[in-house]
């Protein structure tokens, strides 16, 4: 399989020293464990792959006794390499993994260690905290339009619709997109939602949360207010609760809530969301529409474009200095704006069919002079070409 951008990252790091351990965060499927054993094989060095993904057999003693095969296994001159993947499933794995890094690096023990899991819980359990200096994040997100049309040889329209799921590719059925959208609804978004966020974060409401991400991909491209989103759900919920449920979705990389971009930090917390999903695929797989009804049906694959570039620039920002947002005031929109310090690129996306909302970019021009505007799209820059562009071009000069 093609080796993604991070690859060439991963290699100089582990070459240059042994001073930090490499953290790989993403959702599930992107392909985590795949580069990770890529970089294993490139580098020559004795290896050691495990998983805490089963969390009802593991616990610190097993960690300490892999940690100690991996150790076993050191070649005198190029050391060895420990792979722990879904490091977060087991209790107190932080601490336990602070004390053996520091036992290593007193004994000036030459073994390289590597941590694959998903970002948030890493973050709130354990990296921040005990493992405070002692770690380099890189993070792993959703596959490009690029790369499904090198790996997969995905045409625009196959991208628009089946998203950048690698493992999925080879169930892909132009004509009965069943078994794939079976594939993405149970082993990716269930499992998702099951064991990766119910499991790890107190969720008092799981209906709730399974029926926001459900309306999150129906809406997505769009602005939802609190208020609606509950009427829509129809549910006893309240505002604060929408709003961590949504941060638990957009941790986990299946949908977030853009805010509206605004010059006072309150204003862009106190406004109504926009829906966007990291991968336009989770859109298709909640849909009743096969790949043909889906071309077919303007409305919907108009927000499919919307959500593809919306995808395209969130999962390009990971790891960034780079804050996504929307814009909109009274019936006038700008669909993306990108903020890089003092730097701000506003984004217009033209579907080729016909909107609501109308088009917002000179209102914003006046009260924000942005530094770039940039159209997508009939009489812009070409979809397929924007989902090329390296996110350092679009806030460069």
């Amino acid at each position: 399989m093609k080796k993604r951008p991070a690859f060439k990252e991963l290699i100089v790091r582990l070459n240059e020293s042994r001073k930090f351990i490499q953290v790989l965060l993403g959702p599930r499927q992107v392909g985590k464990t795949t580069l990770a054993l890529q970089v294993a094989d490139e580098i020559k060095m004795p290896s050691h792959y495990i998983s805490a993904d089963v969390v009802t057999l593991q616990n610190l003693s097993w960690l300490e006794e892999q940690w100690e095969v991996a150790r076993h296994k050191i070649d005198p001159i190029k050391g060895a390499l420990l792979i722990i993947d879904e490091v977060q499933k087991i209790p107190n794995w932080a601490e336990m993994i602070k004390a053996l890094w520091d036992q290593d690096c007193k004994n000036k023990t030459n073994l390289f260690v590597m941590i694959l899991g998903s970002s948030p819980w890493l973050a709130q359990k354990g990296l921040s905290e005990s493992l405070s200096g002692r770690f380099e994040v890189i993070p792993i997100s959703h596959w490009s339009f690029q790369e499904m049309k090198e790996t997969f040889h995905f045409s625009l329209d196959q991208y628009l619709y089946f998203g950048g799921y690698p493992g999925a590719s080879s169930l892909i059925d132009e004509k009965d997109p069943t078994r794939w959208k079976n594939y993405i609804n149970e082993s990716l978004i269930e499992t998702t939602i099951s064991r990766d966020i119910l499991l790890m974060s107190p969720v008092h409401k799981p209906a709730l949360l399974r029926r926001l991400f459900q309306l999150s991909c129906q809406y997505s491209g769009q602005i939802l207010s609190y208020s609606k989103m509950l009427g829509e759900l129809q549910d006893a919920g309240n505002t604060t609760t929408l709003a961590h449920y949504l941060d638990l979705l957009a941790g986990a990389g299946l949908i977030c809530g853009l805010q509206k971009f605004a010059n006072q930090p309150f204003r862009k917390r106190g406004s109504s969301p926009k829906l966007a999903v990291f991968n336009t695929a989770l859109m298709s797989a909640q849909s009743t529409l096969s790949y043909k009804e889906a071309k077919e049906d303007f409305s919907f694959w108009g927000r499919l474009v919307e959500s593809a570039v919306g995808a395209h620039l969130l999962n390009a920002i990971r790891g960034t200095l780079i804050e996504c947002y929307y814009w909109r005031e009274q019936d006038k929109e700008v669909d993306f704006v990108l903020q890089y310090g003092h730097f701000i690129c506003a984004i217009e996306v033209k579907t080729g069919f016909e909107k609501l909302k109308q088009s917002g970019m000179d209102s914003f021009k006046e009260k924000f002079k942005p530094s770039k505007i940039i159209l997508v799209g009939p009489q812009g820059i070409p979809l397929q070409d924007f989902l090329s562009i390296p996110i350092n071009n679009l806030v460069g000069s």
